[in-house]
Formats: C-alpha cells, sequence, structure tokens
C-alpha cells in the first residue's frame, strides 16, 4: 500500500474519481494542493493532520474539486471557504503552526494578451502538460498571513441571531447591526442572489 499521501498518481485518481473526470483543472488544483500542503508540513490532510488544516480557495471550478478531493477540507465542515475571484489561486494554512501559502497558478501554456472561449480552452490538451510541467514554471508560491476569527473556525456556530426584517436567522456572527437593529446582509444591503416569484 502506497503510504505518500500526497503522491501525483494517488492524489489525481482520487481527484478524478470525486469530480467525475480527468481535466486541466483537476491536474491544476491537485498539483496546488500537493505543492501547498508541503510547503505548509502537512504530510497526511486526510490522517493525523485532517484537524490541523484550512483551505482558501479562490475559483469556482474544477480546481475546487480537486483540493477538496486531495486535502479533505470541505465548505460544511468550515474548513474550506471559497472566494470566487475567478482566479486559478488557493490558500494553504496549517492552524498548529500559522503558516501560510497562497498557490497561483502562473500559466505559461495560455498566452496572457489572447482571450480564450471555453470551446478554445477544452480544445488545447493541457491536461497531461499540467501533470508534467516542473511546479516553479506552473505556480507561484507566496507566504502570506491569513487573519483568521473564531467565528470562521471549524466547530459550533458561535452565535445565532435573528434578522428583524426578513425574521431569517443569522449564524456565525454574519449579521449587520444598523441602528439598534440586527439584519442579515441581503436585507441590510437591499439586494439578493434571488427574487421571489409573484
Amino acid at each position: 500500500m502506497n503510504t505518500d499521501h500526497l503522491d501525483l498518481r494517488h492524489c489525481l485518481r482520487e481527484a478524478s474519481r470525486f469530480h467525475g473526470d480527468l481535466c486541466a483543472g483537476i491536474t491544476l488544483g491537485t498539483r496546488m494542493s500537493i505543492i501547498g500542503l508541503k510547503a505548509i508540513g502537512i504530510e497526511d490532510p486526510m490522517g493525523k493532520d485532517h484537524k490541523n488544516l484550512m483551505v482558501f480557495v479562490e475559483v469556482d471550478r474544477c480546481a475546487t474539486d480537486a483540493i477538496l478531493a486531495v486535502t479533505g477540507c470541505h465548505p460544511g465542515k468550515r474548513t474550506m471557504k471559497i472566494l470566487d475571484y475567478g482566479k486559478m489561486a488557493a490558500t494553504f494554512i496549517n492552524l498548529a503552526t500559522g503558516k501560510a501559502v497562497r498557490v497561483v497558478s502562473k500559466d505559461k501554456t495560455i498566452d496572457p494578451k489572447k482571450e480564450y472561449t471555453a470551446e478554445m480552452i477544452e480544445q488545447e490538451p493541457h491536461t497531461e502538460k499540467y501533470a508534467m510541467m516542473p511546479a516553479e514554471e506552473l505556480f507561484e508560491l507566496q507566504e502570506v498571513e491569513v487573519d483568521l476569527r473564531p467565528e470562521d473556525m471549524p466547530g459550533r456556530p458561535l452565535s445565532i441571531v435573528t434578522c428583524s426584517a426578513c425574521g431569517e436567522r443569522i449564524m456565525d456572527m454574519r449579521e449587520i447591526r444598523e441602528n439598534g437593529r440586527i439584519l442579515c446582509k441581503p436585507c441590510a444591503q437591499g439586494r439578493t442572489y434571488w427574487r421571489k416569484k409573484n
């Protein structure tokens, strides 16, 4: 049995099984994970190190599935935060040591001056290339500091309050207090991503 939990072939197999296929995003996300985990001293993210890891992901595409599959971090466990900036980047944090690194794709196989459509990207055979390229050509590794608030950590909610406008519950200090009222962000900002049907 392979005891190297960060072996590329093993991780690619697990990530593609979780995602449903092997594509360029899965390969990038897998390699980002391996590089990030090694840089912060996490050897066994699914085992002995699983409580010491948090990841911030900056894209909501295939790479996120790979990062989830390789690290074992999940939004529902509050160990993965998805901040969709549309960037192929992720920050890996060792909660035990405080060490954090941001891994950013600096993909030189794609011309930065050219705009790509989905069809053009699909036609370009990057998957194998990404698996074989030297890490330093493919990624930039940045040591960073991440301010983690108690309400962002895994575990039970630190607070549950009710929005005085819509009556819905708000967890973990995500409310906005305005003129003595407790409001959820949609009520305070006057907009949501959805509209009620008439």
